[in-house]
């Protein structure tokens, strides 16, 4: 294409208006084709990651709640810019047009808020200490971010800053113009802080409590800051007044604000950590994790640590976009759980308990919501990461043993947010896939207790819990709010226990008593309606019932999200509803009925809402989690190839690696490894059993390596934009016709080849041999 314009340029042709049009057309012809062209090879898998995807967010309208996190994979702390002023969950946006400061952040959601934060700002001319006062324009243009490393241009200071992490500290590269009034703020924020200026030693100490609840009485994050520079300036304030030549302060809110003399061009770096355990733990990290190397030691070390992750899955044959889209969703996969534990002097694994405030041996992990994650993020570590999911597991038994609960919403300790006892898929999910090196007995233990007591948070153990052992559901109307998708959830997870009861061979009473609770979910179906439907303790059914009112007996959805909650037995949610024509029906009504609803339950329309109203998919909020694996459900009532058009059709229309890229939160990877599996070509719909149900590929060829090394190769050489069906599949050479792969099949390493077409195969993977596990074939 550049060639047609340097021949028409160095020809002299005269630009006539119609040239200019042909050229015009020619432009946006080439402007397509970038976008579309086909990426064969990607050696470089972090520099595919937008890290802004999902920022552009607003609590009124989520495209991912997401913000640019400097991190490595899982590492304890990330970084941050933050245009939101101080305790604004919505710390970075991408709409803002001026920068507050550098945060050191924990932040899982902007629901959940951040903890143990603080911030640096660096300003010139004057000292500018408070955030709007500091505040700097600051451009998109002037901004780079990867997930390694983080650049910008602060207009009003006149200073570019650089950031790039370790597992708990980090680099930061300041460029200063020339000037005898450079500063940098250090910000310990508010609810109780302390700060030191150690002038001789070119060091900053200091501590932060700031957080928004799930903390003991005694939670602290020390910080320590060393530069390469000597200060020419030492101030502290205390609650909005400054102190010039004062080194020390403790309070509400105290700060730090140092200077220099800086040449034009001038780095001054800073290394920066910090420590849950104490001021030492502190130094310790900053030692073990930077120590002497340089700014570009440690980003070429952060880079290749995302690399190393990301490079296990290699796709080939898909757009630049779709490249883009998935190396970025990949990314946000191993942000969470974070790593909540330290190294000490010995080099043991130590952890300061976000339950008890004791410091003690072994893993903790945190930031993390088991409703959304339990669906397809762990089961996505049990496959990849098994190992972590592992230290995962064993931080989940100390949690239970400093707590005396399971935690099923943590940041860091326990928080009272969503529904459910979740915990039970991840922990049989784990063990049942073949990951070890955990307390299982213990967690069993736990489990059991979660079965039978609601706990000190209703998000903690399960509320309601003796109206579902003795009735066999949670009733509409007795106070317990989301009564029917709390049953739902209750009866899978039972499933979940009943399938981990007979490996870990229990009592038969007990395996028996679960695998009967794994059925409770027909309590709350209504034949009527063919919907799931809030009941009274009396036996009846809510009236009225409206199936498009979110909320009420339902949590952020309506019924027609919440009835396909059944991921464990889905034979047994067709034979209620009638057969598999009436099943296929009613999921294609979801996307056929227009995005009608009823936000009464609120009082005002909640952003999940507004986010499945205007994406144009009827009934389907994608936006959350209750309805994503639902498209997958076609395959077990012999329509495949419909979820094999739907799976494509939102990850063509709801994803894009941009600022508002997600239709709704990301939550701690679970929006994005929906993505990433359906890019894979299969999805775990049931967490506990084996199987992954079968999607369609969105890459000409896949590879993962496993962390055995061996490798699992997905190749679809006919996949296309228009190919989007499964024609047929062979694996290891052989002819496959099932809807779902086996997790202990793929383990060993498996060649996957799927021949792709334009025209749906309605004859393949349509007969009932060809389903997926439910609990009604094992339990006939």
């Amino acid at each position: 294409m550049k060639r047609y314009f340097y021949r028409l340029i160095k020809a002299k042709i005269p630009f006539s208006l119609n040239m200019k049009r042909v050229i015009l057309s020619a432009l946006m012809l080439a402007s397509c084709w970038v976008k579309a062209q086909t990426v064969n090879s990607v050696t470089d898998p972090v520099e595919w990651v937008n890290p802004l995807m999902g920022t552009d967010s607003k609590g009124s309208l989520s495209t991912g709640n997401t913000y640019p996190a400097i991190a490595t994979p899982w590492g304890m702390n990330f970084w941050m810019p933050q245009t939101g002023r101080m305790g604004d969950g919505w710390a970075y946006t991408y709409a803002s047009d001026k920068l507050r400061g550098f945060k050191q952040t924990h932040q899982p959601s902007p629901w959940i808020n951040d903890y143990g934060q603080f911030a640096i700002m660096p300003v010139t001319g004057k000292v500018k200490f408070k955030e709007d006062d500091r505040a700097s324009w600051f451009s998109h243009k002037a901004e780079v971010s990867k997930p390694y490393y983080y650049s910008v241009y602060l207009a009003d200071h006149n200073v570019t800053t650089e950031i790039t992490p370790t597992e708990r500290a980090a680099a930061i590269r300041l460029t200063y113009p020339k000037t005898d009034s450079a500063f940098l703020v250090i910000d310990a924020l508010d609810k109780g802080s302390y700060i030191k200026v150690l002038q001789s030693e070119h060091k900053i100490i200091g501590y932060t409590t700031k957080n928004s609840g799930g903390v003991p009485a005694n939670f602290k994050n020390y910080f320590v800051l060393t530069f390469d520079k000597p200060f020419t300036y030492v101030a502290t304030f205390k609650n909005g007044e400054l102190k010039q030549g004062e080194a020390e302060a403790q309070d509400k809110h105290v700060g730090a604000v140092i200077g220099f003399a800086t040449a034009k061009g001038e780095k001054v770096n800073v290394k920066v950590a910090s420590s849950f355990i104490s001021p030492e733990q502190a130094e310790l990290n900053l030692q073990k994790e930077i120590g002497n190397s340089s700014f570009d030691q440690i980003k070429e070390k952060a880079k290749s640590a995302w690399n190393t992750e990301l490079g296990r899955i290699k796709v080939e044959g898909g757009t630049s976009e779709q490249t883009r889209t998935f190396y970025s969703c990949l990314y946000r996969t191993m942000l969470f759980p974070r790593k909540f534990y330290e190294y000490d002097a010995k080099g043991a694994v130590v952890h300061y308990s976000p339950y008890n405030g004791q410091v003690l041996p072994g893993y903790m992990f945190t930031d993390n919501g088991f409703w959304d994650t339990f669906r397809a993020t762990f089961p996505f570590f049990n496959m990849m990461y098994p190992s972590m999911n592992a230290h995962i597991m064993e931080g989940m038994v100390n949690a239970y043993k400093e707590s005396g609960w399971l935690p099923e919403w943590a940041s860091p300790g326990h928080r009272d947010c969503m529904i459910g006892s979740n915990s039970a898929s991840l922990i049989a999910d784990a063990y049942l896939k073949g990951v070890r090196g955990f307390d299982i007995n213990t967690a069993y233990e736990a489990l059991l207790k979660n079965a039978d007591n609601a706990g000190p948070l209703t998000s903690v153990g399960r509320a309601g819990v003796k109206y579902y052992n003795e009735l066999g559901y949670v009733p509409y109307d007795v106070n317990v709010n989301e009564n029917t998708a709390r049953t739902l959830e209750y009866s899978y997870d039972d499933f979940t226990i009943y399938k981990l009861a007979k490996a870990l061979n229990r009592p038969a009473a007990e395996v028996d008593r679960f695998a009967k609770q794994a059925r409770y979910y027909r309590n709350v179906f209504d034949p009527e309606t063919k919907l799931m439907r809030g009941k009274n303790k009396d036996g009846k059914f809510q009236t009225p019932f409206n199936p498009f009112k979110w909320g009420d007996a339902f949590t952020e959805g309506n019924s027609w999200h919440y009835t396909w909650s059944v991921f464990h037995d889905v034979q047994g949610l067709i034979n209620l509803m009638g057969g598999k024509e009436t099943f296929v029906s009613m999921l294609d009504s979801v996307f056929n009925m227009p995005p009608v609803y009823d936000d009464s339950y609120y009082g005002g329309t909640i952003h999940e809402i507004r986010e499945m109203q205007i994406m144009n998919m009827g009934q389907y909020a994608h936006g959350n989690q209750p309805i994503q694996h639902m498209i997958y459900l076609y395959n077990y009532a012999g329509q495949p190839w419909k979820a094999q058009y739907w799976i494509r059709e939102v990850m063509n229309r709801l994803y894009s690696a941009t600022p508002d890229g997600y239709c709704g939160d990301e939550d701690n990877g679970q929006t994005s490894a929906w993505y990433v599996f359906s890019s894979l070509g299969f999805y775990p719909v049931c967490p506990g059993t084996q199987q992954y149900v079968v999607g369609a590929p969105l890459f000409k060829k896949t590879t993962v390596t496993l962390e055995s090394g061996k490798k699992v190769v997905i190749a679809a050489p006919k996949n296309s934009d228009a190919n989007r069906y499964i024609k047929a599949v062979t694996v290891n050479g052989k002819p496959y016709t099932n809807n779902w792969l086996d997790h202990n099949e793929l383990m060993k390493g498996a060649v996957i080849n799927v021949d792709m077409d334009a025209v749906p195969n309605k004859t393949r993977g349509i007969s009932d041999k060809s389903v997926p596990y439910s609990l009604t074939q094992e339990l006939k």
